[in-house]
This record gives C-alpha cells, structure tokens and sequence, in this order.
C-alpha cells in the first residue's frame, strides 16, 4: 500500500518506521531536516513537501502537534484536502480538538475523501514497539479501511464512534495520566521525604491499591526505573507543553458540556506552573520536580 506520512516527531516517527518495516512504500515529510534524515537513515522515502508526499497515496497519515497545524495541513485551497485524491483514506493520529476533527472529516466528505481521527496513547515506547492503542472516530466502514494500517503501528484499536469521538476519548485518558501522574509523584515524593527507598516504596504501591501505569512503566523518580525517561534526564517521551496542551483541551471541552473536572483543571495549572518555570521540553514526569524537597533530574 502506498502511504504517505506527515508529522515525524518523537511518535510519528517510529510509527512511520513501523508502516515500512511493514513493506507499505511510505513517502514521508516533516518541517524538520533532523526528522526527515532520521526516518531517511532507516530507508524512508522522505519528500520534499507535503503535497509531494500525498502524490498518488492510497492512505495518509498524521501526527502533529496542535488543532492548527492539523486545519492549517488539511483544509483551505493550499490544504491537502484540495491535492489529494477523491476516495483516499486520511487517518489523523493528531490529540487535537475534537471540533477541529470534525471540521476536517466534513471538509473530506464533501471531496469524496474519508477522514478518521485516530489519536494514540502508549508513549514513545508504544510508538517503538508498535504497540500503540488507537482511539478511532468516524464511520465503522473507514475502521476497517484503516485496521490494516493501524494494526502495524499499534496493539488495541477501539471505535470510539462518530468523527471527533476518538479525539474526545483521547482527552479523558490524558486528563487522568495527568493528574495520576501528579499523585504518583507526590506519594513518592512523601515517602522519599520520610526516608524511604523509593524504589522499596514505588515497588509497594504498584503492588497495592494505589497501582497505576505510572508506577507500572513511566516511573517519575531518576533511578527507579532504567528505560523511563526519567532516568534519562527527562528528554523524549512526552513534553510538559504537550501534556499541558492536552489538559487545556480537556478544560475547554469540560465548558462546552458543562462538566466538573476540578483535579483536571488543578493538574492543567501545576503543569502550566511547571512549563514556566522552564521544563516545558522535559516529559511530562518531571513534574515530580514541583513537589520533591530536592532537585531531581
């Protein structure tokens, strides 16, 4: 299948990686220099644009940042809606605002195009290991279009629903990894204060009624756990500013049904609080920073 893939940060791309060790001819593209070579050292076709890359695909893929870059890559008369041809599949994997989501499939419909919203969740681990879980919105037909793709990126594919609904899933998983990783952080922060080996104590918890995927895989403490980033001095994995992107969305979803989200809100301003005081670029697990008695990291 010929698939292009457009956004090849830290998850997309080994997702991209994944597509073509799969045997998917890929033509690939970022704004990033760095991030094309990489995925072109493992032998990626990169293009030299987005609209290059689009050129005769049969499935395009997304992974960027933010609502806008999605809106402003897809829709308007130099969007890629307008190059890309009618009966193409468009998966974005992109944790966007479900509104922009669905602004963008209604755009696709009306040129014949088919858009899912496929956001993930796993980390760069998942991304690695192809073991990402999908939150789809849109028909169950284009699912199924899709499976095929996203089964070689990822382990768990779930239909959340109509277009936006994967978006919406997406944003009520992050909310709870934030604020649990905020609370995991301050347990182990209360038990390091009190003389405790955190990783006796981090062991004990996972163990326990408090067990949790923090404690399980992406431990916030230097040390405890050798593979996470906070053993690597915070770098890759998921950034504080993308968490708190994710938190904003959910708060602003929050207000447009009129739900109560009080720890989502109080764990948006910790890591808003914890991006300017300049760790913004570390994974979010830094956040343990805020309430530990000593640096870390």
């Amino acid at each position: 299948m010929k698939i292009a893939f457009i956004g090849l940060g830290n998850m997309g791309g080994p997702m991209a990686l994944n597509l073509h060790k799969a045997g998917h001819a890929l033509a690939a593209f970022d704004l990033s220099a760095a991030a094309c070579d990489a995925v072109r050292a493992q032998g990626v076709a990169v293009a030299a644009s987005a609209a290059e890359a689009v050129q005769g695909a049969e499935v395009v893929v997304s992974m960027l940042p933010a609502s806008q870059h999605v809106e402003a890559l897809y829709l308007g008369e130099g969007g890629l809606l307008a190059k890309i041809a009618p009966g193409t599949l468009v998966i974005d994997s992109s944790t966007i605002a479900a509104a922009s989501s669905r602004k963008v499939a209604e755009a696709g419909a009306a040129r014949g195009i088919a858009v899912i919203d496929a956001p993930v969740s796993g980390g760069t681990g998942g991304a690695i290991a192809g073991t990402l879980t999908f939150m789809v919105g849109g028909s169950e037909a284009d699912l199924e279009r899709a499976r095929p793709v996203l089964e070689k990126m990822g382990a768990n594919i779930f239909h959340a629903g109509g277009p936006g609904a994967g978006q919406t899933a997406k944003i009520c998983n992050n909310m709870l990894l934030g604020i649990l990783m905020i609370g995991t952080s301050e347990a182990i922060a209360l038990g390091v204060a009190n003389g405790l080996d955190p990783k006796v104590l981090s062991e004990i918890m996972r163990r326990s009624s408090g067990g949790n995927w923090a404690l399980e895989k992406y431990n916030p403490l230097p040390g405890v756990m050798e593979n996470a980033p906070a053993s690597k001095g915070y770098a890759g994995g998921f950034g504080t500013d993308l968490m708190l992107k994710d938190l904003g969305l959910a708060q602003e979803n929050a207000m447009s049904v009129k739900a109560a989200t009080p720890l989502g809100g109080l764990a948006r301003n910790l890591y808003a609080a914890h991006s300017l005081a300049g760790h913004g670029a570390l994974d979010f697990s830094s956040v343990i920073q805020l309430v530990m008695r000593r640096q870390v990291g």
